[in-house]
């Protein structure tokens, strides 16, 4: 009886880093639709309880959500992204804005010591894509492109559990940005301060500049969470 439970378990844990390994090489998308558990069993050649099985495991990991009569989602790309997505969603804007904060200051301090010339290349390339996006007035290409510009930053710290860190917390920084375009009433926050400083490789500069742009949101956000409703 021990060893098929340990066979079973092996092959369905066998079943998960194949499914896993589909997620985190984005052969299926964040968002997409994955394959049915009927062709998921033909596919890798098991029975529909072990895929069953394998597919409960990672929609527990927040790797992939089930709906009802519809199909089963990619919601994260790691354990940490559904995690961090699981316990976001519970959390008010005004932490997640101290969290973004928080990464996005020290990036840009780190950026400053670390660039390269391709880094700055990028960073400056992304912020012409915000200030085009804004200008266009289409709010969600502006968010895209805000984050954008923050994970070129992040990027040129080449700290990659950094990277990682913030790359996860992209969603709710997306559900952040929509947020504090909305509390801000259309102002624009530039943000070529920190480019400059970045390209400088002025740390103090950078950090200073990635502060100020932090606490104008930090700031219109709590002022508009104060008006009455």
């Amino acid at each position: 009886m021990s060893l098929r439970t340990a066979q079973r378990a092996s092959l369905v844990d066998q079943v998960i880093d194949q499914l896993k390994e589909q997620i985190t090489s984005n052969s299926w998308k964040m968002n997409a639709k994955i394959p049915t558990e009927t062709v998921l069993a033909e596919q890798l050649g098991v029975g529909r309880n072990t895929v069953r099985e394998a597919v409960r495991a990672l929609t527990h990991a927040g790797l992939l959500e089930c709906r009802q009569g519809d199909g089963t989602y990619v919601r994260a790309t790691s354990e940490l992204s559904g995690a961090m997505q699981r316990r976001l969603r519970t959390a008010e804007q005004l932490e997640i804005l101290e969290v973004r904060r928080a990464l996005e200051v020290e990036a840009a301090r780190l950026a400053a010591t670390r660039r390269t010339d391709d880094d700055i290349a990028r960073i400056e390339g992304a912020l012409a894509a915000r200030e085009q996006a804004w200008e266009l007035g289409e709010p969600g290409t502006f968010v895209e492109a805000d984050l954008a510009f923050h994970m070129a930053v992040v990027h040129a710290t080449h700290n990659r559990v950094l990277i990682d860190l913030y790359e996860d917390f992209s969603t709710a920084l997306r559900a952040s940005i929509t947020a504090a375009g909305t509390s801000l009433n259309s102002s624009y926050i530039p943000h070529d301060a920190i480019a400059r400083a970045i390209a400088a490789g002025d740390a103090s500069a950078a950090e200073r500049a990635g502060h100020a742009c932090m606490e104008h949101i930090l700031i219109a956000l709590t002022d508009a969470q104060d008006l009455p409703s």
